[in-house]
């Protein structure tokens, strides 16, 4: 007899800086991990907390009257899912916690704490079915830490991460409730779906090349393609750290949407190189759908390209905006604004900005995240806590502006979305485009998002 589990996404602590006032995407590792245990004959409930604030946790796991709790999320959930296993634990003192994910498996000792008893350390779906299986012979949680593949059980024990990814679609109808609500800023009712693994660059801020460990395994783009049909929605957000890896994986997806016949509305991840380099393939993904691409532009200066190990050139970030523009695909970039910047710094930045016609941007502090190459580097110059988890958001400083204050910093930062990406030309672009109700979400989005960032310059 297979175990009751629910899986529960955590909702933001409410003073981290969260974009889910722009979008809530669809917690599909939670999908997938559901469809896998499911065939190994378990029952599986997804519980988004993000949108069940009407209704409280307790009551909703009495509901359910789950053996197992899974938990995930990533650094700066960590505060929240630690409160979420200790309620959980006084209220249902039975009930087996385990939390998994991308934090975890990077940064496991962060989750050892009484109230949770197994970390997934890697290989997350294969381990959740040995350790469901484990508990299911009665094995007692040292020996399962101990023998169970993948389960975090300190240093000393050797992880030996997957090298590919043999598993069943992601099971859409366990978040059926909720799915008329996800969406990605502009693009609403939006599935994701993931095709690859990792990256071939290694930029030394980025947290998807620790994830994977260096590593990168792309799924069979007919596979991908027999996935697309079975998605209801016509928007898909293909969330790979980078869709645009190769030519010949960007032309047998558009064989086979043809194939197919397949009409869907595409965002994704790619690099301004391959945007410059081979802008026919651009505007072929363009006729089969895309409609924008997240663009990491992080500088427009060479110096710091170099030092953050980019792999592009100023010239390029410029070109492939452009590129963009012309072919009418949405450009969503993000910029990186250092510790030792000025308020000439920024004046810079939002010039270079301006020259775009609707630069759609997010701006952030440089946050070395813990398990990449850039923490190694700087983490010394942190002066937040890692306990204040909360607070590790990529919007929320973690290391003290050396050429003004924090509260400028914070304003400075204000006035770059709006003196960039905001104005009645934008605006009057989203309302044509997009209609009022899209123009209503987002700009309210923007307003909280500047709350935000004024409470944070208030308390400097």
């Amino acid at each position: 007899m297979g175990s009751r589990v629910v899986l529960i996404r955590p909702k933001p602590h409410r003073e981290s800086i969260g974009l889910h006032k722009f979008m809530i995407c669809e917690p599909l590792e939670l999908e997938y991990l559901s469809a896998y245990l499911e065939l190994q004959g378990h029952h599986v409930e997804i519980v988004d907390m993000i949108l069940e604030s009407g209704r409280k946790l307790i009551q909703l796991l009495r509901e359910r009257r789950p053996d197992v709790i899974g938990l995930t999320g990533y650094i700066s959930h960590v505060g929240v899912v630690l409160d979420y296993a200790r309620r959980i634990k006084e209220a249902l003192p039975g009930v087996v916690t385990v939390v998994g994910g991308v934090h975890a498996e990077v940064n496991p000792g962060d989750f050892e704490d009484n109230a949770i008893d197994f970390v997934v350390k890697a290989n997350g779906m294969k381990t959740m079915a040995l350790l469901l299986e484990a508990l299911g012979n009665g094995r007692s949680v040292g020996d399962i830490r101990a023998d169970v593949e993948g389960i975090w059980n300190g240093p000393g024990k050797t992880y030996v991460p997957e090298k590919g990814f043999a598993y069943p679609f992601p099971d859409r109808e366990k978040t059926a409730r909720y799915r008329k609500r996800y969406n990605y800023i502009f693009h609403e009712k939006c599935a994701t779906l993931k095709s690859s693994f990792g990256c071939t660059y290694k930029c030394e801020f980025c947290y998807c090349v620790a994830i994977t460990q260096g590593r990168y395994f792309a799924r069979d783009i007919a596979e991908v393609v027999e996935e697309v049909k079975t998605i209801r929605e016509e928007n898909i957000f293909i969330v790979d750290d980078n869709f645009l890896v190769s030519l010949e994986r960007v032309q047998e997806f558009c064989r086979l949407l043809d194939k197919e016949g397949l009409q869907k509305n595409f965002i994704l991840f790619g690099r301004a190189d391959f945007i410059v380099e081979h802008p026919d393939h651009i505007a072929l993904l363009q006729r089969h759908g895309l409609k924008a691409i997240f663009v990491g532009i992080e500088s427009f200066r060479e110096a710091e390209l170099e030092q953050f190990q980019k792999r592009t050139t100023v010239a390029m970030n410029i070109r492939a905006v452009e590129i963009l523009d012309e072919l009418g695909i949405e450009c969503y970039s993000g910029i990186i604004v250092g510790t030792d910047w000025e308020r000439r710094d920024f004046d810079a930045l939002i010039a270079f900005l301006k020259r775009f016609k609707r630069p759609l941007l997010n701006v952030q502090p440089l946050t070395p995240m813990p398990g990449t190459p850039l923490f190694e580097r700087i983490k010394g110059q942190v002066t937040v806590p890692r306990e204040d988890y909360h607070l590790w958001d990529m919007a929320h400083m973690l290391i003290d502006p050396t050429r003004m204050s924090r509260r400028a910093f914070y304003l400075n930062i204000i006035r770059v979305y709006y003196k960039a990406s905001t104005g009645f030309q934008g605006h009057w672009y989203v309302l044509r485009r997009y209609g009022f109700r899209i123009f209503a979400r987002t700009a309210y989005g923007a307003l909280h998002l500047t709350w935000q960032y004024l409470l944070m310059a208030l308390r400097g």
